[in-house]
């Protein structure tokens, strides 16, 4: 008897000295992607959060009460920046932890739209104030040298709050480099034979994953979602269409633009999708490789088909 009491002391005395387990570091991203990137970091450690529902637009989201709680509490949250997600630096000013704009990143390679990115959407350009010419391209997840550079700081940021952790994030961040790697020669050999083929985007968000991988789309039909284009505006669309022949124009999930079908009418013509932000990709280390190869093979797939 009285040896099991001297066990059952020793184990008290073991747990007092180890004391309480350190909290969870609570991550909150603004975006799917960046949720991603988080999650490849904390792999079999916790599950970042994300702010944005599937189908949001971050450029104009509506917080909530519950959203606004949550900016405000967690321990660490990454979002692009002020030129993506417009309404948060306003809700951003009241949080005292950490909060990182990854556009704002040494080491980020950012690109800014063409002064001509443009010059076919004259008729809706006084309603779309997200892609100014000249302005930055926020869309900069989608290059994978930028990938790197977020998971280099989420990395670097987790291990200061979470020291116990640090060396399974280092061992994930090293994981994530190598795939990314394997993932850059699976794109550049899937998207070879597609180099130079012309297609359309109705929204101007792939110029970073077209730059890393030798791709350009030959036109931007950005007419915001709420205006109605002029029947000038798409004859001259159609005009271009017709000047192509065979090609693909590309929406973005959830939402294919009224205008399409019109557009593409008797043309030969396919509509198609990219998804730049993965919405309902899961929250899995490989989620963000999952995107990026699922944008080369939706976009290779659809002009292969021609």
């Amino acid at each position: 008897m009285s040896r099991l009491f001297s066990i059952f002391v020793a184990f008290v005395a073991s747990f007092l000295l180890i004391g309480p387990a350190q909290a969870e570091v609570k991550v909150l991203t603004s975006i799917k992607p960046l949720q991603l990137i988080a999650a490849a970091v904390q792999d079999g450690v916790a599950i970042p959060e994300v702010l944005l529902p599937p189908g949001a637009s971050p450029h104009n989201y509506a917080l909530r009460p519950s959203d606004v709680r949550k900016v405000q509490s967690v321990d660490l949250l990454y979002w692009i920046g002020p030129d993506m997600e417009g309404f948060l630096p306003r809700v951003l000013n009241g949080r005292t932890l950490p909060s990182v704009a990854v556009q704002d990143l040494p080491g980020m390679k950012l690109r800014r739209f063409a002064e001509d990115s443009h010059s076919h959407a004259e008729e809706a350009d006084e309603h779309d104030h997200d892609h100014r010419p000249g302005s930055l391209d926020a869309h900069l997840w989608l290059s994978p040298i930028n990938a790197r550079v977020i998971a280099t700081k989420m990395a670097s940021d987790l291990s200061a709050a979470d020291p116990a952790n640090a060396a399974r994030y280092q061992s994930n961040l090293k994981a994530f480099d190598e795939r990314l790697d394997a993932l850059d020669l699976r794109l550049k050999k899937r998207l070879a034979g597609v180099e130079g083929k012309p297609y359309f985007v109705f929204h101007e968000a792939f110029d970073y994953f077209e730059d890393a991988y030798g791709l350009k789309h030959a036109g931007v039909f950005s007419v915001a979602a709420e205006v109605q284009p002029g029947a000038q505006h798409v004859a001259a669309m159609r005009a271009r269409l017709q000047e192509v022949g065979k090609t693909c124009v590309f929406s973005e999930p959830p939402l294919r633009p009224r205008l399409a079908e019109t557009l593409v009418a008797g043309l030969p013509v396919k509509l198609a999708e990219l998804d730049a932000l993965g919405g309902y990709t899961p929250a899995t280390a490989q989620g963000y490789e999952q995107v990026l190869e699922k944008l080369g093979n939706d976009l290779a797939g659809c002009l292969e088909s021609l």
